[in-house]
């Protein structure tokens, strides 16, 4: 997120798996603080943000675009996870999102940040409106399925470990 992309107008949408999976080794905690770290960085870049959440068959915007602010522990804390994982409805309303974002102002890049372990069966297609996508994978399962590894190759994004962005 360089600082520079701020003047052409950029918003990150962020989606979360907040599935009962992430909950096994604290993966949904490693998430919010990667989060929250991206959150950061977006405000330094004076970027915009949104927060689209999915578990449990249901996925809500937390957050609608706007301009990033200073971001704490506190807002991010109350995130629970569990139930399944909906991921192709946690797609579908960022596909919403960000094609209104676009509607709004179409000169916007508009990057789609997905944080998941991949632990779903679902292969939804890529989001339309997202100009980048990045696949934060937070897989840590003994037997790794490698989806999210997948689902960037299919979405021609970038692949990300999710330790990579916490050091």
């Amino acid at each position: 997120m360089r600082a520079q992309q701020a003047h052409a107008g950029v918003l990150h949408c962020f989606v979360l798996d907040c599935s009962a999976s992430m909950l096994h080794g604290r993966q949904l905690a490693l998430a919010k603080g990667v989060l929250l770290r991206l959150l950061q960085r977006a405000y330094q870049a004076r970027a915009e943000v949104a927060l689209v959440c999915f578990a449990g068959g249901r996925a809500e915007v937390r957050l609608q675009p706007a301009r990033a602010r200073p971001w704490s522990e506190a807002w991010i804390r109350p995130i629970a996870g569990g139930g399944g994982t909906p991921l192709a409805l946690g797609m579908e309303r960022a596909g919403q999102l960000l094609a209104q974002a676009a509607h709004r102002r179409p000169a916007q890049q508009r990057w789609l940040w997905l944080l998941s372990d991949g632990r779903s069966m679902e292969q939804p297609p890529r989001p339309h409106g997202a100009d980048a996508v990045m696949v934060v994978d937070f897989e840590r399962q003994a037997v790794a399925l490698g989806r999210c590894r997948h689902l960037a190759q299919r979405w021609e994004g970038e692949y990300l470990v999710a330790d990579a962005l916490i050091g």
